[in-house]
């Protein structure tokens, strides 16, 4: 944990780009299904090129939303809901 962050901090969703959300959404739906959502079906799901993925990726975990599992990802600790 870096420096100056609570593991019961707040995060700001409104700091997410919508792609981010977009992307959020399709590693939930996937999450619930089979517990964890792998990159191929998540290139699938949202429709964008891998390249941006892995960028929305990157500042999803970045902020603590996603967390690699295995060999895909899962969701961190979040204080909002998704509709799906």
């Amino acid at each position: 944990m870096s420096e100056g962050h609570d593991a019961h901090e707040v995060h700001d969703v409104q700091a997410l780009s919508d792609v981010d959300i977009h992307v959020y959404e399709a590693v939930a739906a996937q999450a619930v299904e089979s517990g964890s959502a792998g990159l191929e079906g998540l290139v699938r799901a949202s429709g964008l090129a891998e390249d941006e993925l892995r960028g929305s990726l990157a500042t999803l975990i970045g902020h603590g939303y996603v967390v690699p599992k295995g060999d895909g990802y899962g969701l961190g600790p979040h204080t909002f809901e998704v509709e799906y």
